[in-house]
């Protein structure tokens, strides 16, 4: 039960987040507006995982991304 209200709200927030999006003045004809997909960022976006590299972050940091691990040299 309570999973399902979360993906309800996940679902009407990404919603909601994509409207503010289209809805914008567009600044150049051509652009684009990708959004996280977790928080709604627009800015720091990776296509790669349709997340911000704040929220890439905490996901490796936590083991959520599989094939993803912190690199040291």
């Amino acid at each position: 039960m309570r999973k399902s209200k979360i993906a309800k709200a996940e679902k009407l927030k990404t919603k909601f987040l994509r409207s503010l999006a289209d809805n914008r003045k567009p600044k150049f004809a051509t652009k684009v507006f990708n959004l996280c997909s977790v928080c709604g960022r627009t800015r720091g976006y990776i296509g790669k995982f349709d997340l911000c590299r704040i929220c890439i972050r905490e996901k490796a940091n936590a083991g959520e991304l599989p094939g993803v691990r912190k690199s040291s040299w």
